[in-house]
């Protein structure tokens, strides 16, 4: 992710903040994290999550819909609960956990889920700063209606 970020002008700090921002309200699909709890359960997930999201997305693969909220403990707010969670292992996506087993990210992960107002001025100015990068206008681009995957052409 790191890597993935720097090419924009975004550093580790605002990436941290940018993905616990953007996955404190919101779900994922089962299929999304699957490989985290089915054979066998990722060492650094809570066991109740583990079983919870084992219970939930049993049928997974045949009921495509079953998703769970990102943030399990305040889903509807944007709050920097998912830092917390993140640090307790209670994050369902790996992207989000690796977050607090990576040196170069864990010590943002601890100081936003202790202060909610670096949270909130640090995720503000970084969305600033993504919010102009590389903008499309016109023809070029697409306001998605599903944020993984491309609109249909034929609607």
């Amino acid at each position: 992710m790191i890597k993935k970020f720097q090419p924009m002008g975004i550093d580790v700090k605002e990436m941290v903040v940018l993905t616990g921002g953007g996955h404190t309200i919101g779900f994922a699909h089962c299929k999304e994290f699957a490989n985290r709890i089915f054979p066998n359960a990722d060492p650094t997930m809570n066991p109740i999550l583990v079983e919870r999201l084992r219970k939930m997305c049993a049928n997974y693969t045949t009921n495509k819909d079953m998703a769970a909220f990102l943030d399990v403990i305040s889903p509807g707010n944007f709050d920097n609960v998912i830092f917390k969670n993140i640090m307790k292992g209670i994050s369902v996506l790996g992207s989000d956990q690796i977050l607090f087993s990576d040196p170069r990210t864990k010590p943002f992960v601890e100081l936003y889920a202790k202060d909610p107002v670096a949270f909130a001025n640090d995720f503000g100015k970084a969305m600033e700063k993504v919010s102009v990068y590389q903008v499309k206008s016109g023809a070029q681009g697409e306001v998605r209606k599903r944020c993984d995957a491309i609109n249909d052409a034929h609607h």
